[in-house]
């Protein structure tokens, strides 16, 4: 049967069941993750993201693109997905002209490396033009008919939302390599609901066959060519009521775009609720394992070894090791969440090793790491006041370099089911604290 692709923007995808994405890219931003064997981009690729809107179906006063959770606006999600891929060479941010000077604090803030923001236009198709013409190094004033310049500008431009954080790589390959073959490609999804036409009366009228046709969905892709002379030769109706660039390729450049089925996960941030799903998703992602450092002794390590099998029953892998550094010191670039134990004391040596250590791998501006320290009386001995008032002071330093510190109380128990009992429960509340990475809790020491 024939498949007709009818564009229905983005709207129609599965919004009210947000998918999870699978691995979302933790990698710190500007930097890139290194490229698979077998997966060679031999032309130069770059990206626009209008960013413009209004987010006025969200009923906030924030733009959704600038809405933040966990200390970081959406935007700064979406521009890492794009800047950990190492074929990607620029990315150009298209923003309302009155947010280019938060924009840039974005860009400062979050040391994002590729990306340029430039003043967006009055519509959707205004903005992605003044876009495209700022990757071929022209003005986005610049009169129509003028010629393009040939250096610097990337063969194919990848567009995409803003506000759809939720991309992979490889997704991103096979519309640069379908764009680059056909001159155009672009994501496309199952329709979830049937579509109908309406009477000016508001009765039906008709109703589509849901099965012949396919939401329209992001990322898109575009030789330079194609798109730009799009946009050149495009009416002024298309500048203020359009939406689908793949149109715009085949109606004025003659390019009918290949159309790829899209994973789940690009669906696109619009209400208020999509917020509290793409936080929910962020942090799965970021709280799948953790590194347990024991402070090289018998006791910390038989703890971990407690807290492995206990935490993993909770969706955590846990590794352990006896501090961070030489070759452990890898853990600090790989993980955001650590537990560090400390037995019979509460001198803040160990977990003060653990925080320099973090602060020196310079992360902490991207997502905030969790450091629980796991103070374990084997005396009896009830470290008490003393250990809640280093645990409170400890967590005010680490808390203006963006780390996380919580402190959580263990006494070590003769009875084997009440110590069970007491290993499972730091297991819970390590859990806890590294899912939620609440600021409401930091500094607390916890009883378990």
């Amino acid at each position: 049967m024939e498949v007709n692709h009818a564009t229905t923007q983005s709207g129609c995808s599965d919004r009210d069941r947000p998918a999870h994405p699978g691995v979302f890219p933790t990698r710190d931003a500007g930097k890139s993750d290194p490229e698979p064997a077998g997966r060679s981009v031999d032309f130069p690729v770059s990206v626009v993201l209008p960013a413009g809107g209004t987010g006025e179906r969200t009923g906030l006063q924030t733009p959704k693109q600038f809405c933040s959770f966990l200390g970081r606006p959406l935007i700064s999600y979406t521009i890492q997905a794009f800047e950990r891929v190492p074929w990607i060479q620029s990315i150009v941010v298209v923003v309302a002209q009155e947010n280019t000077d938060l924009m840039a604090d974005i860009v400062r803030r979050f040391r994002h490396r590729k990306v340029r923001a430039v003043p967006g236009g009055s519509t959707r198709h205004r903005s992605i033009r003044n876009g495209i013409l700022a990757l071929g190094g022209e003005e986005e004033e610049e009169e129509e008919g003028g010629e393009r310049p040939a250096a610097g500008r990337p063969t194919v431009v990848l567009i995409h939302d803003a506000v759809r954080p939720f991309v992979d790589e490889d997704f991103l390959y096979k519309i640069a390599m379908a764009a680059k073959e056909h001159g155009a490609a672009g994501a496309i999804r199952p329709l979830v609901s049937t579509v109908i036409a309406t009477t000016s009366e508001g009765h039906l009228d008709h109703a589509l066959e849901r099965g012949k046709y396919r939401a329209s969905e992001m990322p898109q892709g575009f030789t330079y060519d194609v798109i730009y002379r799009a946009y050149q030769r495009c009416s002024q109706s298309d500048f203020d009521f359009g939406t689908e660039c793949l149109h715009l390729a085949l109606q004025y450049c003659g390019t009918n775009a290949k159309l790829v089925q899209g994973p789940p996960t690009l669906w696109k941030v619009t209400y208020k609720r999509d917020l509290a799903a793409a936080e929910s998703i962020i942090k799965d992602a970021l709280s799948r394992s953790a590194c347990v450092v024991t402070g090289g002794s018998a006791c910390g390590a038989a703890l971990a070894d407690a807290l492995q099998e206990a935490v993993r029953a909770l969706g955590t892998e846990l590794d352990a090791v006896p501090d961070l550094t030489g070759e452990n010191a890898s853990y600090l670039l790989k993980e955001w969440n650590f537990i560090q134990v400390s037995v019979d004391h509460c001198g803040p040596a160990e977990v003060e090793a653990t925080l320099t250590a973090l602060q020196g791998a310079d992360r902490a501006p991207l997502h905030p790491p969790v450091v629980i320290w796991v103070l374990w009386s084997d005396s009896g001995e009830q470290l008490g006041g003393r250990a809640a008032a280093v645990v409170t002071d400890l967590s005010s330093a680490a808390k203006l370099r963006n780390i996380l510190l919580y402190g959580i109380q263990l006494h070590q128990s003769k009875d084997t089911e009440r110590w069970q009992r007491s290993v499972s429960k730091v297991a819970e509340m390590a859990s806890v604290l590294i899912r939620e990475r609440s600021p409401a809790l930091v500094g607390q020491l916890l009883q378990a």
